[in-house]
């Protein structure tokens, strides 16, 4: 698959170098294209850097990193996009003391996809800092590493889940575009799990569904009154 990556930061740099590693051409583009560049030099695997644009013209899929700027912003033309799955990793800035005020109306990927209407937008990587990266592959599959996708269009939501199978993660499809807002919600917890809490960079919640009890030896669930 070929893989373009807009933005050069520790997301975009580790997860191009994972799926180099399996066997996907990977470009990055940046504002400053000798510094996607000097990233696809330290990579290798035959990766290659550039300019947002080439990057946005080169991927069949796009992993876009660049929080808080619309890609009708960084690139030339957005029609460059048609068609394509765009992957959104982003979160909103932590405020300070972690002291967020009212759930969002709208994600971030929401807007993103009123900013490029003729893309698919998927919501994928935003509830893990980049060390849990390092991981790859085998720990992530042994310790059933959740990532949690979203979107629209369910062929790209397939998409985004085999590129993070194939990197070891385990995805959990939650439907629509519009779980964004809880998924980068989870993404601000994590984050507070990692920081506030002082958890460290390796904290993160994955999904795991336990047996059904053989017994219900509590009464098993009742209706409500």
């Amino acid at each position: 698959m070929k893989l373009g990556l807009i933005g050069t930061g520790n997301m975009s740099r580790s997860l191009g170098i994972l799926w180099a590693e399996q066997g996907h051409e990977v470009f990055w583009g940046s504002r400053d294209p000798n510094k996607a560049k000097s990233v696809a030099e330290f990579a290798g695997h035959n990766t290659q850097g550039g300019t947002n644009d080439e990057a946005a013209e080169f991927g069949e899929v796009i992993f876009y990193s660049v929080r808080g700027v619309m890609p009708s912003t960084v690139l030339s033309s957005t029609n460059s996009l048609t068609n394509k799955v765009i992957l959104d990793c982003n979160n909103r800035e932590i405020p300070e003391g972690f002291a967020y005020g009212p759930l969002m109306a709208e994600s971030l990927a929401e807007q993103l996809a009123a900013d490029i209407p003729n893309a698919h937008v998927v919501k994928a990587f935003n509830t893990m800092a980049q060390e849990v990266l390092e991981l790859s592959p085998q720990p992530l599959k042994e310790h059933q590493v959740s990532v949690y996708i979203c979107g629209d269009d369910p062929g790209a939501r397939q998409t985004a889940m085999t590129l993070a199978s194939g990197i070891g993660f385990n995805p959990i499809d939650c439907g629509p575009l519009r779980s964004a807002r809880m998924l980068e919600t989870l993404g601000d917890f994590i984050r507070f799990m990692i920081m506030g809490m002082e958890l460290g960079p390796y904290a993160t919640i994955s999904v795991n569904v336990l047996p059904e009890a053989s017994q219900q030896r509590l009464g098993g669930r009742q209706s409500g009154s």
